[in-house]
């Protein structure tokens, strides 16, 4: 629930005139180790005042390990000893700014972040420079509505094929787009990315190998996760950029940034809301909290609601241009079927897929692109069919045997928030 402050935040940015900057266009940014651009004075001031300093890191799976998030963590509490810092960690797997944008006052804002890292230049891979730029540009305004004295900084990470571009001294295109805003808004951003091109450029690193090579570093086995070398090298680039931008670090209030957006359909509007009882019907129940599920996925997405029967629904009105649905995809999940404005999806959706030899974090979407202005009606229907199960079957020792399993049997499907662009109508 958000503080009554940053509340309060979110009402008086909203009354500040707003102007949007000519349509931007997408091009290839050069690619440097460390933009400092406006800093991070405000957070330099109170590290080097002895102060609390709550660390946010917004990101993927490559932050969600116990890597260079954790190395930054520890970095900082040795290099400003009467300083406190505190990690807000707020990174999951899989995941990019599409989704960050949603849950960032959940993970991050209502903890109330002096810095913010974000890191999403891997799992934004594929994604067009608008979509980057809309969720980003949410991401930047969402922080800064709440605490106009929030730094944040962009963090580019690697994965295998974004040598090519690196090489010729370009921004993958995730980055490019990135860096655009960041000029735009005068975030600073590090390039770990570019550091890892050059090691193997110098024939000082693998990109990917299963064992070590002699007199070199092994990055990482998959091309796209660091060993922990890999993320001793983010955090050694971290660090000195954080110190060279200590050298002219000015303390700022970042509020008057806002009055000029980068692109006009920006995502600062999207939020999560908690699904409510009365939008259920059917068989549906709160998972209680020693259930396995809600323990493991409960701080992340907060109260789980399961249904296991077919045609239990959950229905909602809302207002706004998109809505999806906050929910788990497991090797038990069924699939459902969505409606909007009485309109049928055309086939069921599974919750389930060629992954789901475990549980795991996911979003459906349910509307998107619908007139701002209408209020529109969603509702999803548990199916009666089990959804085909061989996506998963490569995965499987035994496959024809493990499928009947009870562990891959079930139309179970659990959510827990609707993530919309607008508001809830009751």
């Amino acid at each position: 629930m958000k503080s009554a402050f940053a509340a309060l935040a979110l009402i008086l940015v909203a009354f500040i005139p707003t102007v949007t900057s000519a349509e931007p266009t997408y091009h290839t940014v050069p690619a440097e180790l460390v933009k400092p651009r406006d800093g991070l004075g405000n957070v330099q001031k109170k590290l080097e005042s002895g102060e609390t300093v709550r660390v946010a890191y917004l990101g993927g799976s490559i932050t969600a390990a116990n890597g260079w998030r954790v190395k930054t963590t520890t970095w900082l509490k040795e290099k400003y000893p009467t300083a406190t810092i505190e990690e807000i960690h707020a990174a999951i797997g899989g995941t990019g700014s599409d989704l960050g944008v949603f849950r960032l006052e959940r993970d991050a804002l209502q903890y109330k972040p002096d810095l913010l890292f974000v890191e999403f230049a891997v799992n934004d891979g594929g994604a067009s420079p608008d979509r980057i730029w809309k969720a980003m540009e949410g991401i930047v305004r969402q922080t800064w509505a709440a605490n106009p004295k929030t730094d944040i900084c962009f963090v580019y990470t690697f994965r295998v094929n974004y040598e090519e571009p690196l090489r010729k001294g370009e921004c993958p295109q995730a980055a490019s787009a990135m860096e655009l805003l960041a000029d735009h808004y005068g975030i600073p951003s590090v390039n770990f990315a570019k550091k890892i091109v050059e090691l193997e450029s110098d024939g000082k690193l693998t990109f990917q190998s299963d064992e070590p090579e002699e007199d070199k570093i092994q990055f990482s086995k998959d091309g796209v996760h660091p060993l922990d070398a890999g993320h001793e090298l983010y955090t050694e680039v971290l660090a000195d950029a954080i110190q060279q931008m200590a050298t002219d670090a000015h303390p700022a209030d970042h509020q008057a940034k806002l009055k000029t957006s980068f692109v006009e359909d920006h995502w600062q509007a999207a939020k999560m809301v908690p699904i409510q009882p009365d939008m259920l019907s059917g068989n549906w129940k709160a998972l209680p909290e020693e259930a396995q599920l809600q323990k493991s996925f409960g701080k992340r997405m907060g109260q789980i609601y399961e249904a296991t029967e077919p045609g239990s629904k959950l229905t909602f009105r809302f207002k706004g241009s998109s809505a999806k649905l906050y929910d788990l995809l497991g090797p038990d999940g069924g699939q459902v079927i969505i409606s909007v404005d009485g309109k049928l999806r055309e086939k069921p959706v599974p919750r389930f897929d060629s992954y789901c030899t475990y549980h795991r974090i996911a979003t459906l979407s349910l509307a998107g692109d619908v007139d701002p202005e209408t209020v529109h009606e969603v509702t999803i229907e548990v199916h009666p069919d089990q959804p085909d199960r061989q996506p998963v079957a490569f995965r499987l020792k035994n496959p024809e045997e493990e499928l009947k399993a009870p562990k891959y049997q079930g139309t179970n499907v659990r959510a827990s928030q609707i993530l919309v662009l607008g508001d809830i109508v009751p």
